[in-house]
């Protein structure tokens, strides 16, 4: 009696061999298939373009001025955005500081806005005030002085604070003022910034209180510091305190 084989035949064995590389080219076909359909529906597919674009944040500036900053043509496929690019066109707008832009699918953009904020008012020698924030960039111009942001005093106008040292420490210093001694700051100034100045000085930031004393704070350190020296000082007879560096502070 002849034994019956486990194994398979040669022939099959040759036609599962023929059927494999079909597999696999059956499913590499159907992934760039996939692949293909996937990207008609990003970049070809007017289903998933850009409708609408929402702005949010504004105050200074209107919804309308960011869009046309913005200039994202209704239909632009959606993927294709570059928004990095979107937030740089909206930077420019003077008012702007930082933008933030994010496809919100399938068929909208979101642009949230912050805008500068300014936190001195400068002078102007033809009338009217500067509003600057921290980096010294103008925010907008008023013709009465604002209730709320004490006065620069400087010899430069406000086109000229851009990037100025001491306008960034007074600014760093109103930051860290008490409420309580905040809100009675009519006046600041800030020296040894100039020509003359030791690269690497801190500016010193003098505050002007409503009630006619003056307060040398220097530098925007240890700010915890001289708040308690001055809360404590500034109930005596004196009006002028120095609490630049703490431990040694002058009241006369």
């Amino acid at each position: 009696m002849r034994g019956v084989s486990g194994g398979s035949s040669p022939g099959s064995q040759q036609s599962a061999r023929t059927r494999k590389p079909w597999r696999a080219a059956f499913f590499v076909l159907a992934g760039l298939g996939v692949l293909a359909g996937v990207a008609w529906a990003l970049f070809g597919s007017r289903l998933i373009v850009v409708r609408s674009v929402t702005v949010s944040g504004t105050r200074l500036v209107t919804p309308a001025q960011v869009l046309a900053a913005a200039d994202i043509p209704v239909g632009t496929p959606l993927i294709s955005v570059n928004t990095a690019q979107v937030a740089q066109r909206v930077e420019s707008i003077r008012q702007v500081a930082s933008v933030s832009v994010a496809r919100d699918w399938p068929d909208r953009l979101a642009i949230t806005v912050t805008e500068r904020v300014p936190v001195v008012a400068v002078r102007m020698t033809s009338g009217g005030y500067d509003l600057v924030d921290p980096a010294g960039v103008i925010v907008r111009w008023s013709g009465p002085r604002p209730a709320g942001l004490p006065l620069y005093l400087t010899s430069l106008t406000g086109g000229g604070l851009r990037g100025d040292p001491g306008l960034a420490t007074t600014a760093a210093v109103l930051a860290e003022l008490p409420s309580w001694l905040s809100r009675d700051v009519t006046q600041v100034s800030a020296a040894g910034t100039g020509a003359a100045a030791t690269p690497g000085d801190a500016a010193q930031v003098t505050l002007y209180l409503r009630d006619h004393k003056t307060v040398l704070w220097g530098g925007a350190d240890r700010a915890s510091e001289k708040d308690r020296e001055l809360a404590i000082l500034i109930r005596d007879s004196a009006r002028y305190f120095d609490v630049s560096a703490p431990g040694t502070v002058v009241a006369r």
